[in-house]
């Protein structure tokens, strides 16, 4: 059975491979008609997070947030399919990282970084694009698939622009195994930690928030300076990202420093432009007792 869906996985890739970005959207329109009127797709998540996170906003704005969310949900979904036959070309059109400098003197250094970041707008183009612009050897985590076949064609797509992909359970062993390799280690920590013992309890976006606790331990352990990656959504299909510093030295902290202010930062970049965090998400399933 796995690989039957491996080869109805590798039929959309073709299928959608040598279609125009006008088409693709086309379809993304459609898409969102469908999940939003017809499916409903976790509509009741999405309006609860959002009238809880916004209390002073009206009923009329909470709606406009929404459709604008599943607009951009729909988009970043076709266009995570488009990402397994992207160009260089166009991922480096795309996908621009607006301030490159600000890394250099740490790659002088050979000083390893930390790229902390949320489910904002398309974070998996990015991990196309750190193997293009980052001179840092970029290192991303992720959950492993069930499936074996698609969990190897997806790494080895990643690994073809330069990106290490590493499961999220052996994140302790590769910060040791490339302690000499001058990386950028690229963590996505806005998810519900699944162990709330070790979780930091911070507020966010009006509800006490618990945080994954991996970023700051890696931070301090290592003394690895630590990057905000703030990514925006110029138009549909292009993407910009910028490094901005929240942390030069991570062993001088107090425990919850680091957390708290990424994830200040990520409530600035949300309460923005709301429509592009993943809402679909049940943020809050846990509370503190």
């Amino acid at each position: 059975m796995n690989r039957f869906y491996y080869y109805l996985f590798l039929f959309f890739l073709l299928l959608f491979r040598n279609t125009s970005f006008w088409f693709l959207y086309r379809v993304s329109d459609l898409l969102y008609l469908f999940l939003l009127y017809v499916l409903k797709y976790r509509r009741q998540v999405v309006t609860t997070n959002l009238r809880e996170s916004f209390p002073e906003k009206s009923e009329k704005e909470i709606q406009k947030i929404t459709r604008a969310f599943y607009k951009h949900l729909c988009d970043i979904s076709v266009e995570g399919v488009k990402a397994f036959s992207l160009s260089k070309k166009d991922i480096l059109k795309r996908y621009i990282l607006r301030n490159p400098e600000v890394l250099e003197p740490y790659f002088r250094k050979k000083k390893s970084v930390i790229a902390v970041l949320g489910h904002y707008n398309n974070w998996e183009w990015g991990s196309l694009a750190a193997g293009l612009f980052f001179k840092h050897k970029p290192v991303g985590f992720y959950k492993p698939l069930s499936n074996l076949y698609i969990d190897n064609y997806i790494q080895k797509t990643r690994a073809k622009e330069g990106m290490i992909l590493e499961s999220v359970s052996r994140t302790s062993q590769t910060f040791r195994r490339l302690k000499k390799t001058t990386s950028i280690f690229i963590m996505v920590a806005d998810q519900s930690p699944m162990n709330l013992k070790l979780a930091y309890w911070v507020p966010f976006l009006n509800h006490n928030t618990a945080v994954l606790h991996g970023t700051e331990k890696h931070a301090v352990q290592n003394n690895y300076p630590v990057f905000f990656a703030d990514i925006q959504k110029v138009k549909r299909g292009h993407y910009t990202a910028a490094m901005e510093l929240i942390v030069e030295n991570p062993a001088e902290t107090v425990p919850g420093e680091i957390t708290l202010k990424f994830m200040q930062r990520l409530e600035t970049q949300i309460r923005a432009k709301p429509e592009y965090w993943l809402w679909s998400h049940r943020r809050w399933k846990h509370s503190k007792t």
